[in-house]
């Protein structure tokens, strides 16, 4: 055995071993793919079909009210965001089938919007509809 000299060393290898990242991206890939369709939530809404005439009805629907400032009005009476849950509750325990319409301002917050729809489903609610105002046609 002899001494080595330093020219029998081999050089550093300065490749970039990509096969654990090509595994972590396509688990990652796996991942969002499986959790991508879960994460879309919505709210059912059952719109009425726009129709010439109102429609004419046995009962009195539930009107809930936005207005600009943000103020809530369930029917005629002024209620606050955080109790609107209970007072529809109310109204659920009465009616089951009773459909409720929102109508909110335009300039409402969308956000605001959907909260407040949000707890109209919550308290039970499967029939809930927008009111809305007809478009004039320009003569």
């Amino acid at each position: 055995m002899g001494m080595s000299s330093g020219k029998d060393r081999r050089g550093l290898v300065s490749e970039i071993n990509v096969t654990p990242m090509v595994d972590v991206m396509l688990v990652l890939l796996i991942i969002f793919m499986v959790t991508a369709p879960m994460m879309t939530q919505g709210l059912e809404v059952d719109l009425p079909e726009t129709t010439a005439r109102s429609l004419r009805q046995k009962e009195e629907p539930i009107v809930v009210t936005l207005d600009k400032a943000g103020t809530i009005t369930l029917g005629k009476t002024e209620v606050v965001l955080a109790l609107l849950r209970q007072q529809l509750e109310k109204e659920y325990v009465k009616n089951k089938e009773q459909p409720v319409f929102l109508k909110a301002d335009k300039q409402v917050p969308y956000g605001l919007v959907v909260s407040i729809m949000a707890e109209i489903k919550a308290a039970g609610f499967d029939k809930l509809g927008m009111i809305t105002q007809a478009k004039e046609e320009p003569r």
